[in-house]
């Protein structure tokens, strides 16, 4: 596990960036964070890493949205379903263990045990406004479960904390 804080939106953003542009077919993320904790943002600069340059958004409403760039980009957010049986009906077991794109899932922590076997988990917090500026502060908990990943969550390790 590792920890990274950032202290604008547009760090969080560019944080994500730098993962992307080492992103591996198959990778998962599982996002976690209260509302407006800045999931979206993260799965725009990942985006952006794996070079799409269209408009990423929240698929709050229609619960999956797909971008195409080097690699496609699965983007699921399940905030608004109520049970695991609804997974099945949005295609989730299809997109999850894409072997040829990357996966972020929104608010995997409501269905922890139909997430694929592999993937980084992403735990965003806002942190105390205390400070100035304290408002856009985050602090990112990134952690593996599994062992496919391994390689790519040290690579991403290093990645993020030299700010490569």
């Amino acid at each position: 596990m590792f920890t990274v804080k950032t202290v604008s939106p547009e760090e969080t953003a560019a944080l994500a960036e730098r993962i992307g542009t080492i992103c591996p077919a198959g990778a998962v993320f599982a996002l976690a964070g209260d509302l407006g904790a800045g999931k979206t943002l993260f799965v725009q600069g990942l985006a952006r890493g794996l070079d799409f340059s269209g408009e990423v958004t929240s698929p709050t409403f229609n619960l999956m949205n797909i971008y195409e760039g080097r690699m496609r980009l699965t983007h699921f957010d399940v905030y608004r379903l109520t049970c695991a049986g609804e997974l099945d009906g949005i295609g989730f077991y299809e997109y999850a263990d894409d072997p040829e794109g990357v996966v972020v899932i929104e608010w995997f922590d409501k269905f922890t045990e139909e997430m694929p076997e592999d993937y980084v988990r992403v735990m965003i917090e806002r942190v105390s406004p205390s400070a100035a500026g304290g408002e856009n502060r985050r602090c990112m908990r990134f952690s593996l479960v599994g062992t496919r990943l391994c390689g790519f969550f040290e690579e991403m390790k290093h990645v993020v904390n030299s700010g490569d």
